[in-house]
């Protein structure tokens, strides 16, 4: 039995922790940290977790996780840097579904997060946990930084379009929308049903902080330096992640049969019949990436539409699938469940 830990269980990704680990049958949740809510019970502000924890949340220290094998980092970035150096001394794997350990360039880092690294030693050892690309690594990784949203469902649409070679790397567009729960449970105005009900947004379209992320992702899958014009919206719903990603093609190719053969062995990523495409209702609450792939008009672009749930496989079930990995059991325990509907 791995015995587990979460720093920052209040967010939604980390109450997406609990829902999705509280039936793996493999892990023993045994310690939960957060500042803010020290002494509460679990299921006392996370009701739909009655009758599976009985944990209390508890003040977020190392100690805390004294015998845990493996710790996440459910938490904004700054924080899991400050901590990740001790419990790695003490011998326990770290996932972070944080940015902190996403960019290998330290100075990258700062540009977009505004402050100097806290341990930037640690940032050539952190492994990226894509597992549909980086899975050999994943296994021997003892600290593993948990992709973004966006980049997820970017990289795993553009993914078999690079590695085949087959499309122009200096030129790709992605237009990605998510929902509400992507920017996280803190008060703001901006998320407040008010003002983003009937409303669809673009937002960061001068520079995301995921641009960086989905670049050097996309660079490592094509071998070669790729250029992304990368706009994000937000759209007036809770979970879900849709993004519609442009290419042109070098040469001809069946895409069709790429996506299909690049993907058969994938247990999380569902390549759609040539003429279908993915809702997002159709992944709600999954740990799955739908896709299709288009030639509009038999021209020379490609077309990619992916969808995902932003909170599990676009950050905890992804998590937890690396998890799985890294301590050697079948990638899909725990992640077995069938998206919801309606």
């Amino acid at each position: 039995m791995i015995r587990a830990g979460i720093v920052g269980g209040t967010g939604y990704t980390g109450v997406e922790l609990l829902r999705l680990l509280a039936t793996h049958p493999e892990v023993e949740l045994a310690a939960i940290t957060s500042r803010a809510e020290a002494g509460t019970r679990v299921d006392s502000l996370f009701p739909n977790l009655r009758g599976h924890y009985d944990l209390v949340f508890t003040p977020p220290d190392a100690s805390a996780f004294a015998g845990c094998d493996v710790v996440f980092f459910a938490t904004p970035h700054n924080v899991a840097m400050q901590m990740v150096p001790e419990l790695l001394d003490a011998g326990i794997r770290v996932i972070d579904l944080s940015a902190d350990f996403r960019l290998r360039d330290a100075g990258v880092w700062s540009e977009w997060y505004g402050e100097p690294h806290a341990c930037p030693e640690l940032l050539a050892e952190a492994v990226y946990g894509l597992p549909e690309f980086n899975r050999a690594a994943i296994a021997g990784a003892r600290l593993l930084a948990c992709p973004g949203c966006y980049p997820t469902a970017v990289q795993l649409g553009f993914m078999p379009l690079l590695a085949a070679g087959v499309v122009d790397t200096g030129s790709l567009i992605a237009n990605a929308a998510s929902g509400v729960s992507g920017a996280g449970r803190q008060a703001r105005i901006e998320n407040l049903v008010s003002e983003t009900s009937d409303n669809f947004k673009a937002y960061g379209v001068s520079g995301h902080r995921h641009l960086p992320e989905i670049e050097q992702g996309l660079s490592d899958i094509a071998g070669q330096p790729v250029q992304l014009t990368f706009v994000p919206h937000l759209v007036p719903m809770i979970r879900g992640i849709h993004a519609t990603l442009y290419a042109r093609l070098t040469g001809d190719v069946d895409l069709q049969a790429l996506f299909e053969a690049h993907y058969a062995d994938e247990p999380f990523v569902d390549v759609l019949p040539a003429g279908e495409f993915p809702q997002t209702r159709s992944v709600r609450g999954a740990n799955v990436c739908r896709l299709a792939v288009t030639r509009p008009r038999q021209r020379d672009m490609v077309v990619v539409t992916a969808v995902e749930d932003n909170l599990v496989k676009g950050a905890s079930g992804q998590a937890i699938q690396a998890m799985n990995i890294m301590f050697g059991m079948d990638e899909a325990t725990g992640l077995r469940g069938v998206p919801l509907l309606p």
